[in-house]
């Protein structure tokens, strides 16, 4: 029992050091690309290479495939495959397999979507501009845990765990927006073709085959049917990631042989440390020549940001609170309420979901879009300054 509980601890803690790290190398990305979207020798290059066209052009909805698109559409499909691949084995063999341990992130994180999509549309109003709603919705949970990661132990494990956890839920519901809300036309055949190829990667799952390259091979198959469906093609990562098979092992929580795991500890690294911070990098940069500081009272920047601080963190604190005074769920243990309001300013940092929606949100609009890179970078910011601040000098937990 104690070899099953340590390696538990060890798997959480490996998880939650890459996210760290992860989070670290986006921050620079970012930072890097603001400055060289602001250096007159370089932004014009930068901008230029961004919309290179490299072809062919898989599909007329998209035109020519451009160094931005293989990135936003191909690459993170990748993510979102990982994303996927944590997400079941959490539900499957981890934090989030049973009802009770459910009950707290999936309130904290259906308020954390909620609260900040009302405060954006208080803001932002209706209109054009009402297409940004869930824009603040989602939690950047390597930028977080990041963040975390700063604070050492002043930062107890629980507070990390439950972050994570609540994260995970809110990529599920991140999921789930971009399929419904931001597909305008579908391609039936197309689905339909997407929909035969999952089939075969269940069948796959379900006859027992444990090697993975039949399973890649179709979720490459999956990911070019779902991209002329006309549903985001990132979508084909996270429903491939669903047929992947996980076994466990007796006595452990997690079976280093499951297909489930060697992917995803195969695509980890690449993921955090390379596909991630690149995406960063080529839409965090935005211009701010010509601009005032007046554009962050804008309604689309000011409700983002205000989204993110202020939405986040009233509907997870609040949700919190209200679980723990009914007795619907405790909160996490061995963390004080002023380390749990500092986590949820945290959850405020939405960055790189909140990017990959506003260009959803705005296709083709840059103006538009450039005031979403403002409004996600202000409010993220902020609440990574305040989260960290509040976390900083909070009293720990009273023990007994």
């Amino acid at each position: 029992m104690r070899r099953t509980i340590r390696r538990a601890r060890s798997a959480s803690r490996a998880f939650l050091e890459r996210e760290a790290a992860g989070g670290i190398i986006l921050i620079a990305a970012a930072a890097l690309a603001m400055l060289v979207a602001n250096l007159p020798a370089l932004s014009e290059d930068y901008f230029h290479l961004l919309h290179l066209e490299t072809g062919p052009v898989i599909s007329p909805k998209y035109g020519p495939m451009t160094v931005h698109l293989w990135i936003n559409d191909a690459l993170m499909a990748v993510f979102f495959l990982l994303v996927g691949l944590e997400i079941k084995r959490e539900f499957v063999d981890g934090e989030l397999s049973s009802w009770s341990a459910r009950r707290l992130p999936v309130v904290a994180a259906a308020a954390g979507m909620a609260a900040p999509a009302a405060v954006y549309l208080a803001i932002a109003g209706g209109g054009e501009l009402a297409a940004g709603w869930a824009v603040p919705a989602a939690t950047d949970i390597a930028f977080a845990i990041g963040v975390l990661a700063l604070l050492g132990k002043r930062a107890p494990a629980s507070l990390k765990l439950f972050l994570t956890t609540v994260a995970i839920v809110d990529d599920m519901g991140a999921v789930a927006i971009i399929a419904v809300a931001y597909t305008a036309s579908i391609s039936g055949l197309w689905l339909a073709l997407a929909g035969l190829v999952l089939g075969a990667m269940y069948l796959l799952n379900k006859v027992g085959v444990k090697r993975l390259w039949p399973f890649l091979i179709l979720a490459a198959v999956l990911w070019y049917c779902v991209f002329l469906s006309g549903v985001h093609a990132t979508i084909a990562g996270v429903a491939a990631a669903m047929m992947i098979p996980i076994t466990k092992s007796p006595g452990a929580p997690d079976d280093v042989e499951s297909p489930l795991h060697r992917l995803e500890h195969a695509l980890a690294p690449w993921v955090g440390y390379a596909i991630v911070p690149l995406f960063g990098f080529a839409n965090a940069g935005v211009s701010l020549a010509g601009m005032s500081p007046a554009i962050l009272l804008a309604p689309l920047p000011l409700g983002i940001a205000a989204g993110l601080f202020l939405g986040k963190q009233l509907g997870i604190f609040g949700s919190i609170w209200v679980a723990d005074r009914t007795g619907f769920a405790k909160r996490p243990g061995g963390a004080s309420w002023a380390q749990l309001y500092g986590v949820a300013m945290l959850a405020g940092i939405g960055f790189t979901m909140s990017l990959f929606i506003g260009g959803l949100a705005f296709p083709g609009n840059e103006a538009l879009v450039d005031e979403v890179k403002i409004g996600v970078l202000a409010g993220s910011l902020l609440s990574a300054v305040a989260g960290f601040g509040v976390l900083r000098f909070a009293p720990r937990a009273q023990r007994g």
